[in-house]
């Protein structure tokens, strides 16, 4: 009994059209978990909500509440819906929505939205304009700015520091977030403006050398990256028929190794802890669970364009003689044709992975030589992305014949005089 009164307490329950009304003249925040009448409010949230009542102990600006939507005309839209919806009432007027019992993002956003209220309250800064989120049916809502936040629009912002550039370790810390299998969604470099610095870093303002931080984070060029967690898994080399028996058959990391001997499924870690496990937390600052892309336009502005567009990532590899004689010739014509290179890694072939690799040719009077010659010295293996990689890949490296080669296109890049095949695919 003193179980189910503490849960009262701790939650108002609003079961009518009128004490909706009565629940937004609530000061502050108000939480609401949407539910339906036969199957009830989400159980698994009210830990978190009674730790947060607890560790932030505003119970003037802090409110829980849980409202029936068959109940209540206002939450119409909500009806009929198996999936937990969470509303953040500010004054009034819902500033924010959450489908889902993600329990990160919705500690996130109560931190961030009670923080708010606390500085407001405090003279340090002005209440935000907040778009009003409009009620609409679920299955058709739209996809205008901030107003859906889901477990599929989470993002984390990294930026390498400005040391870290310098030391040339940008390269590195991409291959390590890529090999987990995180997804770079957009990256640029930039000299920050101390007032990017301050919003990013605004957790830390009240520390005694933060000036100088913000002196040294605008002193040279940092790496901006947003990343996601990422659905897919990257091709494996295995998959991609550019296996090593040597190199790239083996883990990057103890960790994955040790997982992998022992058959057991790695729980996922957070980007964060993945890169201090790495060692290379100290040379870039994580901001997590990003869901209101307002704040990645302030380092990005044209995300949502990038977002939009169509990009795919290919494998390519550089066979030996292309490698080690234009090298760099190739790798910027393939920059210059608006593909990024995400990673690169040297590979020696085995006989059989090379004869896997050129199978087309096996029937060629060259093919024996093509062998010899795939599995002489390392090749370079590349991860690219561009807007329809694949296709635009196949434009660029030409005809798959040397005949067509030859008629059509004879200075491609591929294809150099003498040469019997083309040198990467």
């Amino acid at each position: 009994m003193a179980s189910k009164q503490r849960e009262i307490q701790l939650q108002e329950a609003i079961n009518n059209q009128s004490l909706w009304e009565e629940m937004l003249q609530n000061k502050g925040l108000t939480v609401i978990d949407v539910y339906q009448a036969w199957c009830g409010p989400c159980k698994a949230m009210q830990t978190l909500f009674r730790k947060l009542k607890n560790e932030l102990n505003e119970d003037e600006i802090l409110h829980f509440a849980v409202a029936e939507a068959d109940s209540i005309v206002t939450l119409q839209p909500f009806r009929d819906k198996c999936e937990p919806v969470f509303l953040f009432s500010v004054n009034g007027k819902i500033v924010a929505k959450i489908k889902g019992a993600n329990a990160p993002l919705v500690s996130q956003k109560i931190i961030t939205l009670i923080n708010e209220e606390r500085k407001i309250a405090a003279g340090e800064m002005v209440r935000p304009q907040y778009h009003e989120i409009m009620f609409v049916d679920s299955d058709s809502e739209d996809a205008g700015e901030a107003s859906y936040e889901s477990v599929d629009q989470l993002y984390s912002i990294a930026i390498i520091k400005p040391n870290a550039v310098t030391a040339r370790k940008v390269q590195e810390i991409k291959e390590k977030i890529i090999d987990a299998e995180f997804v770079i969604e957009a990256e640029d470099k930039k000299l920050l403006t101390e007032e990017q610095v301050r919003y990013f870093y605004s957790r830390i303002t009240d520390q005694p050398d933060f000036e100088d931080f913000v002196s040294f984070m605008t002193s040279g060029l940092s790496y901006i990256l947003v990343v996601s967690q990422g659905k897919e898994k990257w091709p494996s080399w295995d998959e991609s028929e550019s296996n090593s028996e040597t190199e790239s058959k083996e883990p990057w990391d103890d960790h994955e190794k040790t997982a992998k001997s022992s058959g057991m499924k790695l729980k996922r870690e957070s980007f964060q802890e993945y890169l201090e496990r790495q060692q290379i937390s100290q040379f870039c600052d994580v901001e997590e669970n990003i869901s209101n892309t307002k704040f990645i336009d302030v380092f990005i502005p044209d995300f949502k364009k990038i977002k939009g567009i169509k990009l795919e990532k290919i494998l390519a590899l550089l066979r030996p003689a292309l490698f080690n004689e234009r090298k760099e010739d190739v790798l910027n014509i393939i920059q210059d044709e608006g593909f990024k290179i995400l990673m690169q890694r040297q590979i020696v072939l085995s006989e059989e992975e090379a004869k896997t690799l050129c199978m087309e040719y096996e029937n060629k009077d060259y093919f024996g030589n093509l062998i010899e010659n795939m599995t002489s010295s390392p090749s370079l293996v590349l991860v690219l992305v561009r807007e329809n990689g694949l296709a635009h890949w196949k434009q660029l490296i030409g005809p798959s014949t040397v005949e067509e080669a030859k008629e059509y296109l004879p200075d491609r890049v591929g294809l150099k005089s003498g040469e019997e095949e083309p040198s990467f695919k």
